[in-house]
């Protein structure tokens, strides 16, 4: 990694996350950078505005992916339902992994399976890797098996959970889903089963219907919702897994919805250690240098002297609390 001790950002945006020092609080999202060379040729973009980058979704075997249509925009939002598509692990490790500067940034690998057994295996060779940490998918919301059906079940998360933590000695993030019953519950077995961190949250389930035809737009018929719709749903979810996560000193990857500094200003005063940027790239790639910036610019204006200090600082007061309840 870099040495930034000289630079004043660098000092107030430092963070510690699982055990791994970033030099940022952003984090790039799975399945919106590729394997760390999406953005590569784009003039002023660079892995070093992020403090880690989670590669795409990668399976035992190669996937092909869903039918299209596979993306879908809808307001103050996007439909994606890709279903996967990824080489394999073993592509992943053998020939990606070795073009990736890991002196840029962090890498982490995201992990998804049909069985606990794949899950398993996939994690078990990203062990034997570069990698930095490992995301465990247990929320994909478009694949017909696996995924989904894993995160929206405490149990079957925990079992997950559990079998990939027996599997590395690298940093574990579950990935939880907002398509549940208690997440709180769900973070509960996690954190039992041995997760270092969190995810919070992968996308909804939504769809699309084109009024002419009366079909479904998105081939899968179902997909995952990102962008700034669900920005308010990812922010509570975020503040209820940090009040189990929290005391036990599990950081949290907030995610969901969050297209400037103020969106990352929330995430991080609900509870999240850092902040995970995904949609926003598709329309401006460059936005993590600006919400570094406006991260740092408030620090300053409002006494903090690094970032750590922000990380669930929210305010409630009596009186307060005693409207949130009632209202």
């Amino acid at each position: 990694m870099p040495d930034s001790n000289d630079d004043p950002q660098s000092q107030l945006l430092a963070t510690e996350f699982c055990g791994l020092q970033l030099d940022t609080p952003i984090v790039l999202l799975s399945g919106c950078v590729g394997f760390g060379e999406e953005y590569t040729r784009v003039a002023g973009f660079s892995n070093r505005d992020a403090g880690a980058i989670v590669l795409k979704g990668t399976t035992g075997e190669p996937r092909l992916g869903n039918a299209p249509h596979r993306v879908y925009e809808t307001p103050a939002g996007m439909l994606n339902a890709i279903g996967l598509q990824n080489p394999g692990v073993d592509k992943v490790v053998d020939d990606i992994l070795p073009t990736l500067d890991f002196d840029e940034t962090r890498f982490i690998a995201n992990v998804c399976g049909s069985t606990i057994e794949e899950y398993t295996a996939v994690t078990k060779r990203f062990d034997d890797s570069p990698i930095d940490a490992i995301e465990i998918n247990i929320s994909c919301p478009n694949v017909k098996e696996g995924g989904v059906s894993f995160g929206n079940d405490p149990d079957m998360s925990a079992r997950v959970v559990e079998a990939c933590r027996a599997s590395t000695s690298k940093p574990i993030i579950a990935k939880l889903s907002p398509n549940q019953t208690d997440i709180q519950e769900n973070a509960r077995r996690c954190i039992e089963a041995g997760t270092d961190g969190f995810a919070v949250i992968n996308t909804l389930m939504g769809m699309a219907i084109d009024v002419e035809t009366r079909q479904p737009v998105i081939g899968n018929i179902q997909g995952g919702l990102s962008g700034p719709a669900i920005k308010p749903i990812a922010l509570l979810k975020v503040k209820q897994v940090y009040e189990v996560a929290g005391k036990h000193n599990i950081p949290i990857i907030g995610q969901g919805g969050i297209t400037n500094t103020r969106d990352a200003l929330e995430f991080i005063i609900a509870g999240a250690t850092t902040v995970g940027v995904g949609t926003a790239l598709f329309y401006d790639p460059l936005i993590c240098k600006t919400i570094n910036a406006g991260i740092a610019d408030y620090l300053r204006k409002h006494d903090f002297n690094h970032i750590s200090e922000l990380v669930g600082a929210m305010h409630i007061g009596d009186d307060e609390l005693d409207t949130a309840v009632s209202g």
